[in-house]
């Protein structure tokens, strides 16, 4: 039976608790006269794995703005086996009776940093990108004004670094997949009538001060939102199918219609997720996301 793949790396927002509610909007031809698939804001890939677990396509892109990130998918795809070699003695060190963690993880952040800064592009980059994401705090991704990766080291027993059956899975899964490190827009040429893309860009944040999307690293304002509203009408008007993820703003106003109105033209659907909330005492809570779609999108 042919291995099943899944995210390689925790990824704040990701889509891993929702999957069951994004697989409703999945055209009933993809695999079959659906035969492309586009993720243009990639992350840690829940969907992703989903559908190249489950479908036979003829063509895969993925993109992300995070050149860590996309080099990593590389790396996974092309070198997995120096990769594995690499975090399996990442793993020992890191696990060894007596080891002295901090002095491990704040050495390999200094050195992943100095590659990042340097545009590397070989195994040990991609090999502490994983290291760090799976000890750092919560596995968040965040950089300083100078570009430096400054999360702190996260406290957990014995954290699997090297995950080697899941890491072989990806790299064949990854085998046809175009992986390219930039903006959504990038998209366009790859995106036709025969493609379902899945969007999830950095969320709109739910008031002034809610850190609940923090993940949009970088930011994301109405304007931009607004931006890659017009990209998937251009898109839909190609015949193109899609679903999008974002926030949704009647969790702190009713009376905030933002996404409502930008999206007025199709299927919008509010699901339940558990996510990181300011407002909850002990900082995670049930909110509403929302799901948008074409109209009727799985009648064909």
């Amino acid at each position: 039976m042919e291995r099943q793949a899944k995210p390689f790396v925790k990824w704040a927002g990701g889509k891993g608790q929702l999957l069951a509610d994004i697989r409703s909007k999945y055209p009933t031809e993809l695999g079959k006269r659906i035969d492309k698939y586009a993720e243009p804001f990639v992350g840690g890939g829940a969907v992703l794995f989903d559908v190249l677990n489950n479908y036979d396509l003829r063509e895969v892109y993925i993109s992300d703005v995070n050149r860590e990130l996309i080099h990593t998918y590389t790396t996974i795809r092309d070198n997995s086996g120096a990769l594995i070699a690499a975090l399996a003695d990442m793993e020992r060190a890191y696990n060894a009776p007596n080891a002295d963690r901090a002095t491990i993880y704040y050495n390999a952040r200094e050195r992943f940093n100095s590659l990042k800064l340097a545009d590397s592009n070989g195994v040990e980059l991609a090999a502490l990108f994983i290291f760090l994401n799976r000890t750092c705090f919560n596995g968040l991704y965040r950089v300083n004004r100078k570009g430096e990766y400054n999360v702190p080291q996260g406290k957990y027993a014995k954290p699997t670094i090297c995950d080697a059956d899941n890491l072989r899975a990806v790299s064949e899964k990854l085998q046809r997949v175009t992986a390219v490190c930039g903006d959504y827009k990038l998209s366009r040429n790859f995106i036709d009538d025969h493609t379902f893309a899945y969007f999830d860009p950095p969320y709109r944040p739910l008031t002034t001060t809610a850190n609940f999307t923090a993940y949009a690293e970088g930011g994301f304002d109405d304007s931009e939102q607004a931006s890659l509203a017009k990209f998937i009408d251009d898109i839909a008007t190609k015949g193109a199918y899609f679903t999008a993820s974002n926030s949704d703003p009647k969790n702190y106003d009713e009376r905030d219609d933002f996404f409502d109105a930008l999206y007025c033209q199709y299927t919008i659907t509010r699901i339940t997720a558990t996510r990181a909330i300011n407002a909850v005492g002990n900082g995670r809570g049930r909110v509403s996301e929302l799901l948008i779609a074409r109209p009727h999108d799985r009648i064909l």
